[in-house]
């Protein structure tokens, strides 16, 4: 839950209470059960399904994880470069990750955060062979996948609020998923173009 809150931008500017002098969390405001609208008719939300859908899969300015990931050579998968604080695999990892707890997150409701940092990166800036390179990219795609198939499926509500979060919603979600991976794909992209791939 930490990742989501710190990067997800769900927390709040604190605001000082003129009362206490005090630091407090701003309400958010919650129309009375009995109050909240009707739910959408589908139909009108697959339009911004498509879209989340378009970006999740690296469409417009978002980079495509297999254009950026899919030929990286294995022997400079823990290369360094200057100035440059990681490697392709302790990015690989971190966005895998990241994005497995998202999806935990979002559809788990046993769900149980992670500590962060430690628990975001890999313990190392290797991997410990080919097969965990080759399997840390295919869990990042089947966890993508599946994070594509809650968005596109019609009965899941985009807005409605995750009940062990506060106040994330699967859309929110879906676009954290979106732009962290973006960012990082990005940086693997200059990465590769540091080392010469």
């Amino acid at each position: 839950m930490f990742f989501h809150t710190i990067f997800g931008g769900s927390t709040m500017a604190k605001k000082t209470s003129r009362r206490t002098g005090t630091k407090t969390k701003p309400k958010l405001s919650r129309p009375a059960p009995n109050q909240r609208k009707a739910a959408r008719p589908s139909s009108l939300d697959q339009p911004l399904r498509d879209h989340v859908l378009y970006l999740l899969k690296g469409g417009g300015a978002h980079a495509d994880f297999d254009a950026a990931m899919g030929d990286w050579p294995l022997q400079l998968a823990g290369f360094k470069v200057a100035n440059f604080p990681h490697t392709a695999w302790m990015l690989l990892e971190h966005m895998r990750l990241a994005q497995w707890d998202i999806l935990e997150f979002s559809q788990n409701s046993k769900y149980a955060p992670k500590k962060w940092p430690e628990e975001y990166w890999p313990a190392t800036e290797a991997p410990a062979n080919e097969k965990a390179w080759k399997a840390s990219m295919t869990a990042f795609k089947k966890d993508r996948q599946a994070m594509e198939q809650l968005v596109a499926n019609p009965k899941v509500d985009l807005y409605a609020r995750i009940p062990r979060g506060d106040g994330q919603t699967i859309l929110r979600e879906a676009l954290l998923v979106a732009d962290h991976n973006a960012y990082h794909l990005g940086q693997l992209v200059m990465l590769r173009k540091s080392i010469g791939i």
